[in-house]
C-alpha cells in the first residue's frame, strides 16, 4: 500500500535516509581518525587570555609556527611561539615528538583538555596532527573560538596515498601545481604521481636533449570538443617545467611530506619524443600517420606531436639508441627527484611498428622472445635494471604484466582490479588505481548535466565506497596493496577551474577510504555531516568544485497524499530551492524552510525539483523526484 501512495524515482540523486541530524562523532574531520573519542568541555581560545604555543625540540618549531599563522592569518590572533612555557601562561597548546612512540611515522595524537591542546607525532605524524587540530576551527568563527575536548589516536590504512595528474594533453602552471599540494596535505595524502611525458606534449626540461621541450614540448593545435573532434583550434600549445622549477616544486611537496614520483612514459605514448628525435622510432623517416578523422593543423609530414587523444603506433624502438637516450634522460630525472619509486608507464603500448620493424623482428630471435608481449617486457627489464642499479624501483601500469612481470616492479592497476589481484598474487606491491573507482576524469552526474569529459561515471558515492584490498587475496597477498592512487587524465580540462572542478569534492572521498579503517567508515556521516562543512570552506576561498545535489530524507507520508520532506543542503550555509510546477528552480523559485509539506491530490503527480546555491554563487545540479499520490486512500496512522 506504501508503494501505491509513493513511488520515488531518481533521475539525479538518491535520498539518504540519515534520520534526525544527530551531532557528528567524528567532529567534521577528513579522513576519519582510527579513534576518536569526545569527551565533555571546550578548550576556549580568547584572546588575551594567557595562552602560549609551545613546541618541544628544533625540528617541532616548523609545524608549532604553522599553527600560528593559521591563527593570525584567520583569526587576526597572535599567540607567542616558545620552547618552554611560562608557568603564569593559563593555557598550553603544545606540539611535540618528544618521547613519543605511536610507531607508525605518519601516526599522532590529539588531545584536547579545557586547559591543554596536545598534539604528540614525528615528522609527518605532527603535521597532521596539526592539520586535524585545524579542521575543528569553524572558518568563520571569531575569538572566543570554542575546541570540543576529545582524545583522537590517528594512523593511516595505507602507506601509499596518492594523487596522479597529467600535465601533458594540458599543462598547469607551478603555483596549481602548489595548490593541489596544499589540499594533499590538508587531507593526509602523501604521493604526487606527476605525469611530465606522453604523446601530446613533454614537460620536463632534459639539459642533454633539449629538442624535448623546444619541439616536443608543443603542439601546433589541439582538437575541438569531443574526440575525434569537430574541428581544430590550430593554437600553438604547450609548456614545460624548467629543472629549478621542478627543483622548488619536489621542495615545497617535502615540506608538506608528500613524495613525487614523476612518471616517465615508455615504450609507448611517446609521439612528443620521437618529433624531436625521430632516431627513437623504428621507422625515423616515415611522417607521423594521422587519422582521417582527426582535424589537422600544420605540416602533417615528418614526426608531429599528436594534436588529438588516444593511442598511437609510433613507439619506441628497443635498439641501444633509445636505451641509452632513456638512460641519460632518466640520470637527470633522478637528481631531480628522491622518490625511490620512478613511474615507467608501460600502458597501451600498440605492437604494430614492432611487428613491422626487420631490427625488432631480429632482435626478438637474438634474445629467444616468443612475441612483441615479450618484447615490451624486455624493454621494461632493461629499464628497470638500470633504475636498480641507482637504488629506485619502477612502478608500471598494469600492462607490465603481459610477456611477465619485471623483477621488482610495482604494479599499478588501472583496468579494474584484475591487474592488483595477480600482481599480489606473484608477490609483488599493487597501487590500486581502478578506472571505474578513482578515475577522476570520469563524469560525477549524468552527462547532460555535467561540462564536456571523457564520459564514465563515478559519483562521490562511488569513490567512497571503493575498498582498495580485494576480499579474495588471502591475508599474506593483502599486505602487497600498499595503497590507493586517484587519476586524473585532463584531454577535457584545459583550466585550472576544469581541474579544481573534477577532483573536488572527490578528493575527500579519496582521503578517507586511503586513511581511515574500514570500520570507521560511514558514508551517510561523511556525506550528510562532514562534507558540507569542508565544501563551505572552500566555497569562501577561490576553489572551484562541484557542488552536490540535495541531500535529502523522507521525513513524513502523511496520510491523504501530504508529502514531507526534510532536506539538507550539501554545502553548510547554502540555500535549496525548489519547484512543483515543472520550472527549472532557482534563486528566483521557492526558498525551502524545513519541514517541506507538499500537498498531491488523489490520482495525481508532482516533481519535486531542487538546487543548492551556495553563498558564493555556485550551484548543485538539478535533482528531481517524482511524487505520485495513486488511488489509494493513503497510510493508516
Amino acid at each position: 500500500m506504501k508503494n501505491a501512495l509513493l513511488l520515488f524515482s531518481f533521475f539525479f540523486c538518491t535520498f539518504l535516509n540519515v534520520g534526525a541530524q544527530a551531532p557528528d562523532a567524528n567532529l567534521g574531520i577528513i579522513p576519519a581518525p582510527e579513534s576518536i573519542n569526545v569527551k565533555t568541555g571546550y578548550f576556549l581560545l580568547i584572546p588575551d587570555a594567557g595562552i602560549t604555543i609551545e613546541y618541544g625540540n628544533s625540528s617541532d618549531r616548523k609545524i608549532a609556527q604553522m599553527f600560528h599563522d593559521f591563527l593570525k592569518q584567520h583569526y587576526s590572533l597572535d599567540l607567542p611561539v616558545t620552547n618552554k612555557a611560562k608557568k603564569t601562561d593559563m593555557k598550553i597548546i603544545r606540539f611535540s615528538s618528544n618521547n613519543y612512540n605511536g610507531g607508525d611515522k605518519e601516526s599522532y595524537k590529539l588531545t584536547i583538555t579545557p586547559s591543554e591542546i596536545k598534539v604528540s607525532g614525528k615528522d609527518a605524524g605532527l603535521l597532521y596532527g596539526l592539520q586535524t587540530l585545524m579542521q575543528l576551527f569553524s572558518f568563520k568563527e571569531g575569538p572566543p573560538i570554542s575546541i570540543p575536548c576529545a582524545e583522537i589516536i590517528d594512523a593511516p590504512r595505507y602507506k601509499y596515498r596518492g594523487m596522479m595528474l597529467d600535465v601533458c594533453l594540458h599543462f598547469y602552471p607551478v603555483s596549481f601545481i602548489k595548490e593541489l599540494l596544499d589540499l594533499m596535505a590538508e587531507y593526509k595524502l602523501n604521493t604526487f604521481h606527476w605525469h611530465l611525458t606522453e604523446d601530446q606534449g613533454w614537460r620536463i626540461e632534459i639539459k642533454k636533449y633539449p629538442l624535448l621541450t623546444s619541439v616536443g614540448g608543443f603542439r601546433n593545435g589541439t582538437i575541438i570538443g569531443r574526440y575525434p573532434g569537430t574541428g581544430n583550434d590550430s593554437l600553438h600549445y604547450g609548456g614545460f617545467y624548467t629543472q629549478q622549477q621542478v627543483k622548488d616544486i619536489v621542495k615545497y611537496a617535502q615540506d608538506r611530506y608528500i613524495t613525487i614520483i614523476p612518471e616517465i612514459e615508455l615504450p609507448g605514448h611517446s609521439s612528443a619524443a620521437i618529433a624531436a628525435y625521430p632516431q627513437l622510432s623504428c621507422f625515423p623517416d616515415e611522417s607521423t600517420k594521422i587519422r582521417s578523422t582527426t582535424p589537422w593543423a600544420g605540416s602533417p609530414t615528418g614526426k608531429q606531436v599528436q594534436q588529438t587523444w588516444g593511442v598511437f603506433e609510433d613507439v619506441y624502438c628497443p635498439s641501444d639508441y633509445t636505451f641509452k637516450f632513456l638512460e641519460n634522460v632518466l640520470t637527470e630525472v633522478l637528481a631531480l627527484f628522491p622518490s625511490h619509486y620512478i613511474h615507467i608507464g608501460g600502458d597501451e603500448c600498440p605492437k604494430d611498428s614492432w611487428k613491422k620493424s626487420a631490427f625488432c623482428q631480429q632482435l626478438m630471435k637474438e634474445k629467444g622472445l616468443k612475441n612483441e608481449d615479450e618484447l615490451q617486457s624486455y624493454f621494461i627489464r632493461r629499464v628497470e635494471k638500470f633504475l636498480n642499479s641507482k637504488g629506485r624501483e619502477i612502478i608500471g601500469w598494469d600492462e607490465i604484466l603481459e610477456g611477465g612481470l619485471a623483477p621488482n616492479a610495482v604494479v599499478q592497476s588501472w583496468r579494474g582490479i584484475k591487474g592488483g589481484i595477480e600482481t599480489a598474487r606473484q608477490g609483488h606491491d599493487v597501487v590500486m588505481s581502478p578506472r571505474e573507482s578513482v578515475y577522476f576524469d570520469y563524469l560525477q552526474g549524468k552527462e547532460i548535466q555535467e561540462p564536456l569529459g571523457i564520459g564514465g561515471f563515478t559519483p562521490l558515492k562511488s569513490v567512497y565506497d571503493y575498498n582498495p584490498t580485494p576480499a579474495e587475496l588471502t591475508t599474506q597477498q593483502q599486505k602487497h596493496i600498499i595503497g590507493v592512487e586517484a587519476c586524473l587524465w585532463t584531454e577535457y580540462m584545459p583550466t585550472n577551474a576544469k581541474v579544481e572542478y573534477m577532483f573536488m569534492p572527490r578528493m575527500l572521498a579519496l582521503s578517507e577510504i586511503a586513511w581511515s579503517p574500514l570500520n570507521r567508515k560511514d558514508y551517510v556521516n561523511f556525506s550528510s555531516k562532514r562534507v558540507p562543512k569542508h565544501l563551505a570552506k572552500l566555497d569562501s576561498t577561490k576553489i572551484i568544485y562541484r557542488v552536490p545535489e540535495v541531500i535529502g530524507i523522507e521525513d513524513t507520508v502523511l496520510y491523504g497524499g501530504n508529502f514531507s520532506f526534510t532536506l539538507i543542503p550539501s554545502v553548510s550555509g547554502a540555500n535549496i530551492f525548489y519547484t512543483i510546477d515543472g520550472y527549472t528552480p532557482d534563486a528566483t523559485t521557492y526558498l525551502y524552510k524545513p519541514p517541506l509539506v507538499i500537498v498531491i491530490p488523489k490520482g495525481e503527480k508532482r516533481i519535486l525539483q531542487t538546487v543548492v546555491i551556495t553563498p558564493s554563487g555556485k550551484r548543485s545540479r538539478v535533482t528531481r523526484t517524482l511524487l505520485d499520490n495513486a488511488s489509494s486512500p493513503g497510510l493508516p496512522r
